[in-house]
């Protein structure tokens, strides 16, 4: 597994905990930097998805409410929402990160994590996510 996807896997553990827990985010993050437990630190780059995540919750959110027709974000599994959270931040906020890349390991990750129909799900929002970021006049 590559460097980038354990550090994405990592994030969305962490989205997903805190999730779970009904826990402050940030203080989950902070936790987890101080005490990984048995797994190793947390990758920097890891850490740097769930401070972005944060960082633009709310746009975040309302992103993935609007490409995701029809479903509330209450209404997805925990999983799904950390994986979308995820890559809508690499897709709108993080340049390094191609679109393309950024849906491809979403959907991978969604298919080893999730339900048997949230790799379908998970790349149709993300698609429409990305597409109207690449829309002209489009902005993060």
């Amino acid at each position: 597994m590559a460097a980038r996807t354990k550090a994405r896997k990592r994030a969305i553990d962490i989205l997903f905990e805190a999730d779970q827990r009904g826990a402050n985010l940030s203080d989950v993050l902070a936790e987890r930097i101080a005490m990984s437990g048995r797994e190793t630190p947390v990758p920097q780059y890891g850490i740097d998805i769930v401070r972005g995540v944060i960082d633009q919750w709310l746009s975040i959110n309302a992103l993935i409410s609007e490409a995701a027709k029809e479903w509330t974000m209450d209404r997805m599994p925990a999983v799904d929402r950390a994986v979308l959270r995820v890559a809508t931040w690499e897709i709108v906020f993080n340049d390094e990160v191609p679109a393309a890349v950024a849906i491809n390991e979403a959907v991978d990750l969604a298919a080893d994590l999730s339900t048997n129909d949230s790799p379908t799900f998970v790349n149709g929002v993300l698609g429409a996510i990305a597409r109207d970021a690449s829309a002209p006049g489009a902005q993060a």
